[in-house]
């Protein structure tokens, strides 16, 4: 199965942004991941709530794209905090976390239940 995508949200330079709901993390995401299309890695900040009685880890996956040649580091693995836990991914580095065709590839472990939203940092203020 694909996996799903998520849009970005853009923060808002000199101005302000209420609190997105972000996509809801149920078991199509959990079994096929996300996918962060026309990614600016640099850019790109992951938050990632878990709402389920257990931690569980979220892995960004280390890119696969020509661009990638810091892909050997291997892929970013973080425990969220169970029942309320909230961890903030990036931004990262495209040479690590690029896939080919400007992608990045975000999973969840068995059982995740929360939110991911993806935040576009802006470029300058």
């Amino acid at each position: 199965m694909p996996r799903t995508a998520v849009t970005y949200t853009p923060l808002v330079p000199n101005g302000h942004l209420t609190d997105p709901a972000g996509t809801t993390i149920d078991s199509t995401l959990v079994t096929n991941g996300v996918v962060i299309n026309n990614v600016d890695p640099e850019h790109t900040l992951i938050r990632v709530t878990n709402t389920h009685s257990s931690a569980h880890n979220v892995t960004v996956k280390a890119g696969t794209g020509s661009a990638a040649w810091m892909a050997g580091q291997g892929d970013l693995v973080q425990s969220v905090a169970l029942t309320t836990g909230v961890e903030f991914f990036g931004p990262f580095t495209s040479a690590r976390f690029q896939q080919q065709g400007t992608k990045m590839f975000v999973d969840f472990a068995s059982g995740h239940t929360g939110a991911i939203t993806v935040f576009k940092l802006p470029r300058a203020l």
